[in-house]
């Protein structure tokens, strides 16, 4: 059974740090490249980050540029995201999504982890 499980979620002031982690089970994880999209209040969900399936390139929105860093770690079926300097507008629901294939292409979703940026 496919899962993808968030966690590192919570409030923070503006300024400071959280890293989520996304624990996967059920599929072949290096296989697959990995994601976190997000989605606030009111707006579509935008790709915020992503990295290849053995942990090669890795892409970032503007947005999250130079503040988030994404990494995986293949052993133990993880995958991170490290944000920092939060900005209000950071507020979002976090999810993590596993990718493979481009004609016939394969995503698993995980439920979501709240990130609230407030003083």
């Amino acid at each position: 059974q496919v899962q993808l499980v968030e966690s590192g979620g919570g409030l923070v002031q503006p300024g400071g740090s959280l890293r989520l982690s996304c624990a996967a089970s059920g599929f072949t994880f290096s296989n697959y490249a990995m994601r976190w999209y997000r989605q606030a209040p009111g707006k579509e969900r935008e790709l915020v980050a992503g990295i290849r399936s053995y942990g090669g390139s890795t892409d970032y929105a503007d947005s999250v540029k130079g503040r988030f860093t994404i990494s995986r770690d293949n052993a133990k079926n993880t995958v991170y995201l490290q944000m920092k300097s939060l900005k209000p507008e950071d507020t979002a629901v976090y999810f993590c999504n596993a990718h493979r294939g481009v004609i016939v292409p394969i995503d698993y979703w995980g439920p979501g982890t709240q990130v609230t940026v407030s003083s």
